[in-house]
């Protein structure tokens, strides 16, 4: 059974940056798969951030391109996101999201493609 586990999330100030953190284990069939960076904020719906594919090929939302960063590393399992610049409507609880039967995707996956959820972590940014 597929398992992610997110940290890295925390209280910062506007202009501030944080790497978050998703520790992913459990599927017997390797370890490079797609994935993805969603976040929820209160009284919203979830909405896509990043996603990476198997081939490391990356897609973000439109408000986060250029200040957001999406990666992978295999050899220890771990995706991150590095967050920077970051602005009180970055405001959310993140979630780390994986598919290994994700095809290669030409645009940002919606979170109705992931079958797979971490429990999330809380980022919030003060101004």
């Amino acid at each position: 059974q597929l398992q992610l586990v997110e940290s890295g999330g925390g209280s910062v100030q506007a202009g501030n940056s944080l790497r978050l953190s998703c520790a992913h284990s459990g599927y017997r069939y390797g370890n490079n798969y797609p994935m993805a960076w969603f976040r929820q904020a209160p009284g919203k719906e979830r909405e896509g951030v990043a996603a990476i594919d198997a081939y490391g090929d990356t897609q973000y939302a439109d408000n986060v391109k250029g200040r957001f960063t999406i990666s992978k590393d295999n050899s220890e399992n771990i995706l991150y996101l590095q967050m920077n610049d970051l602005t009180p409507e970055d405001t959310a609880m993140y979630y780390c999201a994986a598919e290994p039967n994700l095809n290669r995707f030409a645009s940002l996956p919606r979170a109705v493609h992931f079958g797979y959820w971490g429990q999330g972590t809380q980022v919030t940014v003060s101004s």
